[in-house]
């Protein structure tokens, strides 16, 4: 029977009510069925890792509640089972918080999965590690660690499921063995079953995102049009037993899954399409067919399976001293060559009031920032002045706090000091958490599940651990 897996978000910060009608149509349908939370990129553990350093009950979803209360009643009386990678650096406190919604919600017997072992900071010391990513190709000190998580696959979730959790929490792992697990426990596929694997994986990228697959991040208007944005509906994959798979959406709802949406998000993030490493398993989607069957349907087909890497991706963030930013505007007449004067003299200015080794860079907003260079090449080359509504972003990082908040007092002097009309200034501060990317033996990490609340349980499944990164992530090598 074709099982369905529904997307419930595509990262931290995602629309709280896009599970509503996915759910709606998972129930609709009666078909065996799983809701995938994904929630988690490394900004956002490293994110996660500092707000339960201020606190130690947080560090996990902070969207938790409005995600899973408009939906987890109707999950439960439906059978359809929950998994969200929303534990973050916290999957304790996360699946306390699931607890309590469950009692909440009259479901004081809520079985919930406890997946643990991403967390290996305790042990850094003590293994071998490989760089990957990182800036200085050394391991931050011990004082600057905050935290070490391992990219895990999909089998500590199954394991959570074999247990016969309603709702698995997960802190750090590959956004697709969130939809794969559901899929191995469902038809019991082989886990060197490469091909099935395979299919599962790119099933999961296809639907991590949320709305990319169906329109949200395809859209551009004059160039690729799509209606209904403000009610675009989040996938729902249909996958058979073969690995066969289907990417559709709740009827009703905005947006469009086309074969141009689902070519765009197959490739997202896939830096070899013939060797897409994941920890469950090497994917080719080199040969792979992607075919519209339907309105709203397309058919994905042609995915191949290798063995899994040998070695898993860790992320590691270390406290990295200070980060500000300080921004003006400048509007109307000659307003583009305001803004590049301002930039001029606080470039000046920065020169001699602050240490040489704080690294600052200035952004014109509106004519040359993404693309830029911190030095501000882009800033220079363009010719004339403009008028319109431009905004001088100044940022700045530092050790020491001090002379982040001197180099963000000299834009706000900017005020009566710099050229005419500059207005809006606003300034802030935080400290800084960097990452960094090794790799890691299979063999020196320890991943499994418990049903919250009770003891490991020693008879669990085998202990090898079945992915790559970005502001999604997948990680493996």
């Amino acid at each position: 029977m074709t099982f369905l897996l529904g997307s419930g978000a595509g990262f931290s910060g995602d629309r709280t009510d896009a599970a509503i009608p996915v759910v709606a149509e998972l129930v609709r349908r009666g078909q065996p069925a799983a809701l995938l939370f994904e929630t988690l990129g490394e900004r956002t553990l490293a994110a996660a890792h500092r707000a339960r350093h201020d606190d130690a009950g947080g560090g996990f979803e902070p969207l938790l509640d409005e995600l899973l209360e408009p939906v987890l009643v109707d999950c439960l009386d439906n059978g359809i089972t929950i998994l969200g990678n929303f534990g973050a650096a916290n999957p304790a406190g996360a699946c306390e918080r699931v607890r309590v919604l469950g009692e909440r919600a009259g479901r004081a017997e809520l079985r919930i999965g406890h997946v643990q072992g991403d967390d290996i900071r305790s042990r850094l010391s003590g293994i071998d590690l490989q760089n990957w990513e990182t800036e200085s190709g050394e391991m931050p000190d011990e004082a600057a660690l905050i935290s070490a998580n391992v990219y895990l696959g999909a089998e500590p979730l199954v394991e959570a499921l074999s247990l016969g959790a309603e709702v698995v929490v997960t802190g750090r792992v590959a956004d697709p063995s969130l939809f794969l697990a559901p899929l191995i426990h469902h038809f019991g596929w082989q886990w060197d079953d490469w091909d099935r694997l395979a299919a599962g994986t790119m099933a999961g990228h296809l639907g991590e995102c949320g709305a990319q697959v169906s329109g949200g991040y395809f859209a551009d208007p004059g160039l690729k049009d799509v209606p209904g944005l403000a009610t675009v509906g989040y996938p729902i994959i249909e996958v058979e037993k073969d690995g066969s798979l289907v990417v559709t959406k709740p009827p009703g709802t905005g947006g469009c899954v086309t074969e141009r949406t689902v070519k765009e998000q197959l490739l997202y993030e896939v830096h070899d399409p013939g060797s897409y490493l994941t920890p469950d398993v090497i994917v080719d989607i080199s040969d792979v067919r992607v075919v519209q069957v339907g309105p709203d349907r397309v058919a994905v087909s042609g995915i191949r399976g290798r063995p899994a890497p040998e070695r898993l991706k860790t992320t590691v963030c270390y406290a990295g001293g200070w980060q500000g930013e300080a921004e003006i505007s400048y509007a109307g007449p000659n307003a583009l060559g305001r803004a590049r004067l301002a930039a001029e003299v606080l470039r000046e200015r920065l020169s001699f009031r602050v240490p040489p080794e704080l690294h600052s860079r200035l952004d014109i907003i509106g004519h040359a920032s993404v693309f830029d260079s911190d030095a501000g090449d882009l800033q220079r080359l363009a010719a004339g002045a403009e008028n319109g509504d431009y905004r001088l972003r100044l940022a700045a990082g530092h050790p020491e706090r001090r002379w982040v908040e001197r180099a963000t007092q000299e834009l706000l002097a900017l005020y009566c000091a710099g050229p005419a009309g500059g207005g809006g200034v606003r300034r802030q501060f935080q400290r800084r958490v960097c990452t960094a990317s090794y790799l890691v033996k299979r063999s020196d990490v320890d991943a499994f599940a418990t049903l919250y609340g009770a003891a490991r349980n020693d008879t669990r499944l085998h202990n090898a651990i079945p992915h790559n990164e970005g502001s999604h992530d997948h990680g493996a090598q």
